[in-house]
């Protein structure tokens, strides 16, 4: 399969992102483990808002980024283990009274609705924080530069430069009227640079020099944009249910998306487009990438 769209794309991408999230639940028991002591409530906490749900994208795109190398799978694994700490302690921090105010994430409630603030603030920092400890343990890579390396890359994915700074500019946006550039800087931060660490993570463990990582670069500057495009559009069109959240909150806080921005129909026609060009950013792989192009496709064809 070169990369073909449709029901073939779908099947490859759900089938691999079921076995990479049975991994990622297991992993994340492990880590979780309750303890028989007053910090029982927090690891609960943790383990509510990382166990279970999600699309568990973002393991996924480590797996087939790895494909491309032969990284083990469990080095892969681990990587993935590490974004999605990041991201699901972002999810928590997000859904606070502060943030966003979401009653419900992943078809439950929210760690502040399901237990209090003070422990959900404390559950994102404990996530943020394991992190680090898995990607800085040798399980993960062999070799101490690449984890090293692996270490600063998702700091700054995830830092200022990149998705907390792009919540600050989503935060900013309910109080500005911001175009369609600055949206698009926006959502590179906020949604990309954690997207576009998946891919990197592999080429750092595959010890690839910086000058050949420029498509994988590509691929995933424009899927991260492909799927945001696409998180807009299931706003306006989705169904809750299906989404596991409220949606339509965009509009409700005045916040520019690229839907208010360039239509519904322009919007789709762009994430389209955008897909063709990850894919092109491929042209130098085989048969080894098509789960990338896989996913490339699924992006804009889910419905949740």
């Amino acid at each position: 399969m070169n990369g073909g769209g449709g029901a073939s794309a779908t099947a490859l991408v759900t089938a691999r992102a079921a076995s990479v999230a049975a991994d990622i639940d297991a992993a994340f028991d492990r880590l979780l483990a309750v303890p028989d002591d007053p910090r029982r409530r927090l690891y609960e906490a943790m383990r509510h808002a990382a166990i279970g749900g999600g699309k568990r994208l973002r393991p996924l795109l480590v797996q087939a980024a790895s494909d491309l190398f032969n990284i083990s799978r469990e080095s892969a694994l681990r990587v993935g283990l590490a974004i999605e700490c990041i991201h699901v302690y972002s999810l928590i921090h997000d859904d606070l009274p502060a943030m966003d105010n979401d009653d419900m994430r992943r078809g439950k409630p929210t760690v502040h609705k399901a237990f209090d603030e003070a422990t959900a603030i404390l559950a994102g920092d404990c996530l943020h924080d394991l992190a680090f400890e898995v990607l800085a343990d040798e399980e993960t890579h062999p070799d101490p530069f690449v984890r090293v390396e692996l270490v600063k890359a998702l700091a700054l994915s995830s830092g200022p430069a990149g998705m907390a700074g792009g919540q600050m500019m989503d935060l900013e946006a309910e109080r500005t009227r911001f175009d369609l550039a600055t949206v698009t800087r926006l959502q590179n931060l906020k949604t990309g640079a954690l997207i576009a660490f998946c891919v990197e993570a592999a080429a750092i463990m595959a010890r690839l020099p910086h000058e050949a990582r420029i498509g994988l670069h590509g691929y995933a500057r424009d899927i991260g944009l492909a799927f945001q495009i696409a998180d807009d559009l299931l706003d306006v069109e989705g169904d809750p249910d299906l989404a596991g959240k409220a949606l339509n909150k965009d509009a409700a806080a005045g916040k520019e998306t690229f839907v208010s921005l360039l239509g519904v129909e322009p919007a789709r026609e762009r994430g389209h487009m955008l897909v063709a060009q990850a894919k092109a950013h491929l042209h130098g792989y085989g048969a080894e990438a098509d789960l990338l192009r896989a996913i490339a496709d699924y992006i804009v064809e889910r419905d949740r």
